[in-house]
């Protein structure tokens, strides 16, 4: 029997409604981008940070004058957005399993 996977694109949580609304509220903050963001606390390995620091470094050394900075929480939030859009094939119960199916 196939596990049912954690959310999916119907979910009303991950609905592009549910974030327009959220972005709507008067309380969000201006300025900055990484003022706008909402602060999330993650644990990584240090082979993980090593690299986020190594990309993220290269990627700012090699981009043109202006625009956003790339830091690693630039990366860590594409990695994000890229995991949501596949999390309709998420299943697992550990981490190497959940990577395998997104893969």
């Amino acid at each position: 029997m196939k596990k049912k996977s954690a959310r999916s694109n119907s979910d009303p949580q991950l609905s592009e409604g549910a974030a327009s609304a959220r972005s709507k509220d008067p309380k969000q903050p201006t300025g900055p981008l990484y003022m706008r963001l909402e602060r999330k606390e993650t644990r990584l390995r240090s082979d993980q940070y090593a690299r986020l620091t190594e990309y993220s470094r290269a990627l700012s050394r090699a981009k043109n004058e202006g625009g956003e900075r790339i830091t690693e929480n630039t990366l860590i939030r594409v990695a994000i957005d890229l995991l949501l859009e596949r999390a309709d094939k998420l299943q697992g119960s550990n981490e190497e399993e959940l990577r395998k199916s997104v893969s």
